[in-house]
C-alpha cells in the first residue's frame, strides 16, 4: 500500500509557505496580476537529452529518485541528472529565493499544498505544446497545474483521502461502513457504545491540513470556500457553515477528540483500537502493515470512499505533486525531455513500485500492481470526486486561518458561523491573489 515518508513532516510545509504567500499577495505578484500568460513556443524533439539536468527534490523522495532515473540516463548517455535534496521545511523559501535571484535548478516537483503559491512567483516556464496529453491525467491534478488556463506543471503523482476503519471492531459493534453523514454518526454511536471512547479521528492539526479536510466536508454539503472564478473567498457561505457545524459536532458530541490522534499517532491509535475510523491517505494501510505485520489488514482494515453529504454529494480531498521547469533553467530542453519521460504511465507505475506514490496519469492505474490491490479501488473512485485545496496564492495564509478557526469550534469557544465569519473577514483582507 501507498505510504509517503514526506508526509511524516507535513506540518513543516506550512511554516514557510504563508510567509511566501503573504509577500506574493501583498506585492501583487499573484495570478492574473500581470499580462496574460502565453503558451510555450519551445519545441521539444525526440532526440536524446544532453547536458546536466539539475533537480531539486523536496523531502525523502530525492533519496529514491536515482533508482527511477537510471533507465533514462542509460537511454540518454550524454545526459547527467544531478539531484539536490532540500529539507522539506526549507523548500518553498529556498526555491522562492532562487527564483528571485535567477539561480535556479532546471526541474523541481511541487506538492499540492505549496504549488499555488510557488506558481504565483511567475518563475516557471509554460509546458511546451504537445509535450504531454493533458487529458491523460486526473482532471483535478491537471487543473491544479494551470494558471489562467496555461499549464506550468505536469502532474506527477496523486492521492485521495478515503475513510478507513477497523472492520473487526465494527463487526463486533454491529456497525457497517458509513455511506453518508447520518450513517457516520450511527457508526460512531455504535462503536462508542461498544467501548471505543473516541471512535473517529479527525484532522486536529488546526492548520492548512484541517482546512483541507473542511474543503471536502463543504463540497459534500454543496459548498466551496472560494468562488468558481477563484477571485472571491466564500468561506462563510451557509453551506460551509453547515459543514463545519457537522464536523464540530463529531467532537462536541463525543465521537472524536479535539486533541488526538495527531498525524503520527494515527497508526498506534488504529492498531490499539483507540479509534475505529479515520479519513486518511492511501499510505496508511502500508504503515499499518509495517507496524502490525503483512496480514494484519486482511482481518482488521476496510477502506471505502468518504461518506456523502446530506443530498448524496460525494467529495474527497486530494493532493499530490507536479513536475515544473524553471523559467531561468540552464538546460530546459533536457529538463522537459525528462519531464515527458516521467509523465509516461510506465514511469509513474515504476515510481509507485519504488516509492509507493500513485500515478497522476490515469492509465497507470490499470497496472496490476495497482488495479489488483482492492484497497486502492476506493482511492481511485474517490479521485473522481476529488476536491483540491483552492489553487490560489492566498491559500497559504487563508488555509492556516481557517484551520485556527476550526479549533475554536472544536473546543466550543465559537460557533461555526462565528468562526467562519472571522475567517472570511481575515481572508478578504488577504485576497485570493487572483485579479
Amino acid at each position: 500500500m501507498t505510504r509517503s515518508p514526506r508526509r511524516i513532516h507535513r506540518s513543516l510545509i506550512t511554516a514557510a509557505v504563508p510567509l511566501v504567500a503573504a509577500a506574493l499577495v501583498l506585492t501583487g505578484c499573484g495570478r492574473g496580476s500581470g499580462s496574460a500568460p502565453a503558451a510555450s513556443t519551445l519545441q521539444i524533439d525526440d532526440k536524446p537529452a544532453t547536458g546536466t539536468i539539475n533537480i531539486w527534490a523536496d523531502g525523502a523522495d530525492g533519496a529514491d529518485l536515482p533508482k527511477l532515473l537510471a533507465p533514462f540516463e542509460r537511454d540518454n548517455p550524454k545526459v547527467k541528472v544531478s539531484i539536490t535534496q532540500i529539507p522539506e521545511g526549507d523548500f518553498s523559501a529556498k526555491l522562492t529565493a532562487a527564483i528571485a535571484s535567477g539561480t535556479v535548478p532546471d526541474l523541481v516537483y511541487l506538492y499540492s499544498q505549496d504549488q499555488p503559491t510557488l506558481l504565483a512567483t511567475n518563475g516557471f516556464a509554460p509546458v511546451p505544446d504537445g509535450l504531454v496529453d493533458p487529458s491523460s491525467f486526473f482532471p483535478a491534478m491537471q487543473k491544479a497545474a494551470e494558471v489562467d488556463g496555461v499549464a506550468y506543471a505536469v502532474p506527477w503523482y496523486t492521492y485521495a483521502n478515503v475513510f478507513m476503519y477497523r472492520k473487526d471492531l465494527a463487526e463486533k459493534a454491529g456497525a457497517s461502513a458509513p455511506q453518508n453523514w447520518d450513517e457516520l454518526v450511527t457508526f460512531a454511536k455504535k462503536l462508542k457504545a461498544d467501548g471505543v471512547a473516541n471512535p473517529l479521528g479527525l484532522s486536529i492539526s488546526y492548520d492548512g491540513y484541517s482546512a483541507q479536510e473542511l474543503t471536502a466536508y463543504a463540497k459534500q454539503n454543496g459548498g466551496s470556500l472560494i468562488s468558481s472564478d477563484l477571485k472571491k473567498w466564500t468561506i462563510n457561505d451557509p453551506k460551509n457553515i453547515e459543514a463545519l457545524e457537522f464536523w464540530g459536532s463529531l467532537i462536541t458530541d463525543g465521537y472524536a477528540s479535539a486533541d488526538s490522534p495527531t498525524f503520527l499517532d494515527t497508526v498506534p491509535f488504529l492498531s490499539s483500537g483507540k479509534i475505529a475510523g479515520i479519513t486518511n491517505g492511501p499510505w496508511l494501510p502500508g504503515w499499518l502493515e509495517d507496524a502490525n505485520g503483512p496480514t494484519w489488514n486482511d482481518s482488521h482494515l476496510a477502506v471505502v470512499e468518504p461518506p456523502a453529504g446530506p443530498d448524496g454529494s460525494r467529495a474527497a480531498s486530494i493532493g499530490g505533486g507536479s513536475l515544473a521547469v524553471l523559467k531561468d533553467a540552464k538546460n530546459p530542453t533536457a529538463a522537459w525531455k525528462l519531464t515527458r519521460w516521467m509523465a509516461q504511465p510506465d514511469t509513474q507505475v515504476a515510481w509507485y513500485k519504488i516509492f509507493k506514490n500513485l500515478p497522476a496519469v490515469e492509465k497507470g492505474w490499470d497496472d496490476e500492481s495497482i488495479a489488483g490491490n482492492a484497497m486502492l479501488k476506493p482511492v481511485r473512485d474517490a479521485i473522481a470526486h476529488g476536491v483540491s485545496i483552492p489553487t490560489v496564492p492566498g491559500w497559504g495564509q487563508v488555509g492556516k486561518i481557517v484551520g485556527q478557526q476550526m479549533e475554536r469550534v472544536a473546543r466550543g469557544t465559537a460557533t461555526a458561523k462565528q468562526a467562519l465569519d472571522d475567517a472570511q473577514q481575515q481572508a478578504e483582507a488577504i485576497g485570493t491573489g487572483v485579479k
